[in-house]
């Protein structure tokens, strides 16, 4: 029988549809995206002129900004939904409130080989990846404008990537996102009553169960959400608290790209290299502003950063936008199971 799960991080309903019970193979969509023409994009290796001036770059050699040898790069997004430069403005429209669109979009171009997926990088490239997401929310969080930055990737065309090449993006906004919002509020609301992290309560109760573990590393688990909104939907955390992606050591970013890997290989070998959303969820910037939650006073302990991962192989409907749940046809408990006994393809 299908059963109503609740969510008490996010605060949502989701319908478990056990009577559809959707199989990996069941899921129908299109094929992987084809490639495009490499010569056409603006990311390969050598055409570094065709995109905004370099932000940031991995070499392994020295080298001038803008030219080629480069291992990750990042450049402004050529059509940001947010712009960098003015004064912050915030103001009433009635009873509706303003705010200028200050702020910052970039892109991580993750590799210069146009047709290496994640999937098929090596922990040394993924972690390279992992350093300039460390390195850009470092660097930006001493803008006292920005409140959040959302470092997240679309891989495939029916998860928001315009482009083939392998790249993340991130957004900095001059608010914090309605939905860290919610997670920090709980978050709070859980340490003042309990003094702990409700991450970490998730994380001792869920490897007690164990049915809902997907996998487990010495530093990192993979779970399938009790209330899975969608099927596979995955959240990888650190075993240890923390509260800020920005302070991952180095080792901690190699294990983490391990994982991420070996991750992406066996959704890739169950749901045939189906578009998807990874996102990380992290601490706001550090800044106070009059008349605003201090999540800062206590986020040191109550917040825990982790990624979300959401492959892109079910539609909201009617039902959803109207009622604000979520139908999953793939119990997380069997969406666990078939990552835990799927053999990861090796990639090319």
């Amino acid at each position: 029988m299908s059963e109503l799960r609740f969510d008490p991080i996010r605060r949502r309903w989701s319908i478990i549809a056990t009577e559809r019970r959707f199989r990996p193979h069941e899921f129908s969509r299109p094929g992987p995206d084809a490639p495009g023409d490499v010569g056409a994009c603006p990311f390969e290796f050598g055409k570094e002129t065709s995109t905004p001036l370099e932000i940031f770059a991995f070499a392994k050699q020295p080298r001038k900004p803008n030219t080629p040898n480069w291992q990750v790069r990042v450049v402004p997004n050529k059509f940001p939904a947010l712009g960098i430069e003015g004064e912050l403005s915030r103001e009433a429209v009635g009873m509706f409130d303003r705010v200028n669109g200050i702020g910052a979009h970039e892109v991580i171009v993750e590799t210069p080989d146009h047709h290496r997926p994640m999937a098929d990088m090596s922990v040394e490239e993924i972690t390279l990846v992992f350093k300039a997401w460390r390195e850009r929310l470092t660097d930006l969080r001493r803008d006292i404008r920005i409140r959040y930055v959302l470092i997240f990737k679309n891989h495939g065309r029916e998860a928001g990537a315009s482009l083939f090449h392998p790249h993340s993006q991130l957004i900095a906004t001059p608010i914090i996102p309605t939905t860290l919002v919610e997670e920090l509020n709980v978050a709070r609301e859980h340490w003042s009553r309990k003094e702990r992290c409700i991450f970490c309560d998730l994380i001792h109760q869920e490897r007690s169960f164990a049915d809902r573990v997907a996998l487990e590393t010495d530093r990192f688990i993979m779970l399938e959400p009790f209330a899975a909104a969608f099927p596979f939907e995955t959240w990888l955390l650190p075993k240890a608290h923390s509260h800020d992606f920005a302070l991952c050591t180095d080792q901690l970013l190699e294990d983490l790209a391990r994982l991420v890997r070996d991750f992406l290989r066996r959704i890739r070998t169950l749901l045939d290299d189906p578009p998807y959303n990874f996102i990380l969820h992290t601490a706001p910037s550090p800044h106070p502003r009059p008349g605003q939650p201090r999540y800062w006073t206590t986020i040191e302990y109550d917040y825990h950063w982790h990624l979300e991962f959401v492959p892109r192989i079910t539609r909201i409907a009617g039902f959803e936008w109207g009622s604000g749940y979520t139908i999953n046809p793939t119990p997380p408990e069997e969406a666990a199971r078939y990552l835990r006994e799927v053999t990861a393809d090796e990639g090319s």
